[in-house]
């Protein structure tokens, strides 16, 4: 249901954009580092935030993959101690005998 909702919300902010670049035709010079070019303003819009979206994604994914590597790295580690203390746990008990009175 949670994820339903998101791509709802995703759908709706997707239509109003395109409904927006639509109408606006202006033409703007945009100016970056190495040259400068002139854009329809939605055009440069929609690149630019897309351009962020992978980015950003890109960004999570690498630190997704960093915690999911230090988990595995934390299991494995944890298996190898349990291992380690299982033959002790696993010894047997010293037999007491009855003490008789003699």
């Amino acid at each position: 249901m949670k994820y339903l909702l998101i791509f709802l919300f995703v759908l709706v902010i997707v239509v109003i954009s395109i409904t927006l670049g639509a109408h606006n035709d202006q033409v703007v010079t945009f100016n970056y580092l190495l040259a400068q070019g002139d854009y329809r303003i939605s055009t440069l819009l929609a690149v630019l935030f897309a351009t962020g979206f992978v980015l950003g994604w890109i960004i999570c994914g690498l630190f997704y993959l960093r915690v999911r590597l230090s988990l595995s790295r934390a299991q494995r580690k944890i298996k190898r101690l349990e291992q380690q203390i299982a033959p002790a746990t696993t010894e047997p008990a010293v037999q007491q005998y009855p003490v008789t009175k003699e």
